[in-house]
């Protein structure tokens, strides 16, 4: 019997040094050929797991579901003016700046009068010079008229010609005539006394009601002409502790937006922060036709949008007129809905797996896992607010897992 390595080298034959050798390959080889079976069984598990599908699951859950429209557009004063001058000149003086708060009537700026108070006086003497010619036209038409009358009583007595007669008559229809021309460039010269006093009047600029100037677009020494456009100097709005927020709304989605539905929005200058709002109105023509659109082109990129107007209550004063503000407006709510994940609607199952019957009008798919294998549901939809769908069939209730992805191994 071999009790130790020693019997063992004797019976192999082998010297000491040389049998230290031999058993060292024996175990190295040993452990390789151990190595390699350990190692091809855990690739063989590997292949064998990956072979199985594996899938994300989630469960029907129940929320409260709104279904919102989003919108970007500009907050504006809900009663900004714009303050023009309607008469040409140089500017004599500005009184107003940026942020300045201004009273109805209050003098913004001040146009050179000088030519038009000079247009005055010279009008005012037309009228003068009017009023002269029509006492004048009086009194030659009181000397025609009792011309004429001693042309009758003589013609009557035969000691006038009958052509004497008829001068008589017709000298004093004339200054009849004279009379009443007289009397109409009269009122003629009244008017444009009348109009050259109001453009007087029209140098200076005042406010057309209580607010806060936004914008000044005038220096002291400009020279503002008055053509067919007026020029803007001030702009002016009523109350900016409420302003108005006007959106863009695609035409796909303006059927959703009617006046009185919550809203909210957000500003790049206060991010993370929501602010509270509501639909004032919804314009009928689409943008580009509304005459108080900047924007000429009732269409871009062939899509049609309708203004909205939301309500701002900005009483913080943190809003201010010119800020581009992303809006959603809550058209729907289901309070306690039975959702989905709209990801778990788009879920297409590997060709391995069964797609199920195809749904029919109105009807989408849901899977269910069943160990490795799948079976599809047919459910029908309600309202989406674009994450989550409500579900309007009992097939399912809150609580049942399904499926949503393919999981990677």
């Amino acid at each position: 019997m071999l009790e130790n390595v020693e019997d063992l080298r004797r019976v192999l034959g082998l010297d000491k040094k040389r049998g230290h050798k031999v058993l060292l390959r024996a175990a190295f080889g040993t452990a390789l050929l151990a190595s390699f079976v350990v190692g091809a069984r855990s690739i063989l598990h590997r292949r064998a797991e990956n072979a199985r599908p594996h899938y994300t699951t989630e469960r029907i859950a129940q929320q409260d579901l709104r279904v919102t429209v989003s919108a970007t557009g500009k907050l504006q004063g809900l009663n900004t003016v714009e303050v023009g001058a309607q008469v040409t000149g140089k500017v004599q003086r500005v009184l107003v700046d940026y942020n300045d708060h201004v009273t109805k009537g209050q003098v913004l700026a001040e146009i050179d009068p000088e030519e038009l108070r000079a247009a005055v006086e010279q009008q005012r003497a037309q009228v003068l010079s009017a009023e002269a010619d029509i006492e004048q036209a009086k009194a030659t038409l009181l000397e025609k008229t009792q011309a004429r009358q001693r042309a009758v009583e003589q013609s009557k007595l035969g000691l006038i010609a009958q052509k004497d007669l008829e001068a008589a008559n017709a000298a004093a229809m004339r200054a009849e005539a004279d009379l009443a021309g007289k009397r109409a460039n009269a009122e003629i010269q009244r008017a444009n006394l009348k109009s050259n006093t109001s453009k007087l009047g029209k140098t200076k600029i005042v406010a057309p009601m209580d607010g806060i100037v936004l914008s000044r677009t005038v220096e002291q020494g400009q020279t503002v002409t008055a053509g067919y456009t007026t020029p803007v100097l001030f702009k002016v709005a009523e109350d900016l502790r409420k302003l108005g927020l006007l959106v863009d709304v695609a035409e796909a989605d303006i059927g959703r937006v009617r006046e009185g539905q919550e809203a909210f929005f957000t500003v790049d200058a206060y991010p993370g922060r929501q602010f509270p709002s509501r639909v004032l109105s919804v314009r009928n023509a689409p943008k580009g036709d509304d005459a108080k659109s900047n924007d000429s082109k009732t269409t871009e990129q062939n899509v049609v949008t309708y203004v909205a107007v939301l309500a701002v209550d900005n009483t913080d004063r943190v809003l201010r007129p010119g800020m581009t503000a992303t809006a959603t407006i809550v058209s729907e709510t289901t309070p306690n809905a039975t959702v989905v994940s709209n990801a778990a609607l788009r879920f297409t199952p590997p060709p391995s797996a069964s797609a199920g019957p195809p749904p029919r009008a109105g009807e989408k798919r849901l899977y269910v896992r069943h160990g490795d294998a799948l079976s599809a549901v047919l459910v029908k939809t309600g309202a989406s607010d674009g994450t989550f769908t409500e579900l309007v069939s009992p097939l399912l209730s809150v609580g049942s897992e399904i499926v949503v992805d393919v999981a990677q191994p």
